[in-house]
């Protein structure tokens, strides 16, 4: 059962509230529930393509409404971290909108000479001219951040490759491994909670994923569900070293167990 404790949430996306541009069946009334309850809650998720508004856009397109001040990215959580880490710093990216638009905010210069970080993120097409010029500059010191360690995405045509498909390509050819902070980071996690005002004790993450979102919530210290609407199948649960303080068959089931 949920601890009555428990009264916001982080709620990852792809694979809980939606598949490609399908929200999941009772993710509407799962997020309905949440605000006739009073809970707050972030949609988290490792995609660091879009802004917020877009995926605002893109979750109404889908029949859900979640605004953009509801949501948080990975792109969001590294120029957090950036910007605390080399106030005012520069950075070669690899990437799209969102992460840029994140860094633009963050103060940061996006630049091809003697930046202080490369920066790689997911990007529908990955150019090998710039995956090269990222190698050259981490081979000359630059600090390598990802923005999450995903190593393929979902599309209706099968799966593509990811962020972190294409960072072990730059360590590989560089022996430097970038720092990820995307989940399983909890620095991640740690961040949301940080925008949505809200304390580990009394927050849990939702998630597809035991291998990124219950990761990253447990070493959060949160309470973590899984919906088996994604990626993990209910019998790949029991062969992690860790377990989700529950599971569900999707938010629709956790809508009912909400008080």
């Amino acid at each position: 059962m949920i601890p009555p404790k428990i009264r916001s949430w982080l709620i990852d996306m792809d694979g809980v509230l939606v598949h490609e541009e399908t929200a999941i069946p009772g993710a509407d009334a799962f997020l309905a529930r949440l605000g006739d309850l009073g809970m707050r809650f972030l949609v988290m998720t490792n995609n660091s393509i879009y802004t917020p508004r877009d995926l605002s856009a893109r979750l109404r397109a889908s029949g859900l409404d979640v605004p953009e001040s509801a949501i948080w990215t990975s792109a969001l959580a590294t120029a957090q971290f950036l910007r605390l880490q080399r106030p005012g710093g520069s950075a070669f990216v690899i990437g799209e909108s969102g992460l840029t638009t994140a860094l633009h905010d963050a103060g940061y210069t996006l630049t091809e000479r003697s930046p202080d970080y490369v920066v790689l993120g997911e990007t529908r097409t990955y150019s090998f001219e710039r995956v090269t010029r990222a190698i050259r500059l981490v081979s000359e010191g630059a600090r390598f951040i990802a923005t999450n360690p995903d190593p393929s995405g979902p599309t209706a045509d099968g799966p593509v490759p990811a962020t972190g498909a294409v960072a072990s390509l730059i360590s590989t050819a560089t022996g430097v491994g970038p720092y990820f902070v995307g989940k399983p980071n909890p620095l991640m996690v740690r961040s949301a909670l940080n925008a949505l005002d809200a304390h580990s004790e009394v927050s849990g993450v939702i998630g597809d994923r035991m291998d990124t979102d219950v990761k990253s919530g447990l070493e959060a210290g949160m309470f973590t569900v899984l919906v088996l609407t994604g990626s993990t199948a209910a019998d790949e649960v029991g062969r992690y070293p860790y377990r989700p303080s529950l599971v569900v068959d999707s938010v629709a089931e956790l809508a009912t167990l909400l008080r």
